[in-house]
């Protein structure tokens, strides 16, 4: 193999070399590009998380808010009819007193006629 040969075999070597390089620093170039449009989307995902989990707390503590203004509410509401069942209660228990007592004296004042009548009444038993 004369020189000319080899310096033309080692040109072409260094040519195809060169192609591999340059292909080396286009791949590491679209590397880093990826990575930088990844890390750009990681971000924006990172920040939509965030986003999301602000308006979360915000709609945790309306809801409790609501939950602690409607169990206010129905505990003045239960609180009510207690009331006003203890005093509708109170006025049939009443009413009652005054009935029984009504009953009592009425009976008290039946017994005392009767007993009244006593000599001349009498309850006789046939036996047949």
């Amino acid at each position: 193999m004369d020189k000319d040969h080899l310096e033309i075999l080692l040109e072409d070597i260094r040519g195809k070399f060169d192609l591999v390089l340059e292909g080396h620093d286009t791949l590491r170039q679209e590397i880093r590009d990826t990575r930088e449009e990844l890390c750009e989307k990681i971000n924006l995902v990172d920040f939509k998380v965030e986003t999301l989990n602000k308006k979360i707390d915000g709609v945790d503590a309306n809801l409790n808010q609501k939950i602690n203004s409607v169990e206010s509410n129905l505990n003045r509401k239960i609180d009510s009819v207690e009331e006003n069942l203890n005093r509708k209660i109170d006025g049939v228990r009443d009413e009652l007193v005054q009935k029984i007592d009504a009953v009592a004296a009425d009976l008290a004042a039946h017994r005392a006629d009767t007993e009244g009548h006593r000599t001349g009444y009498r309850i006789s038993e046939s036996r047949d």
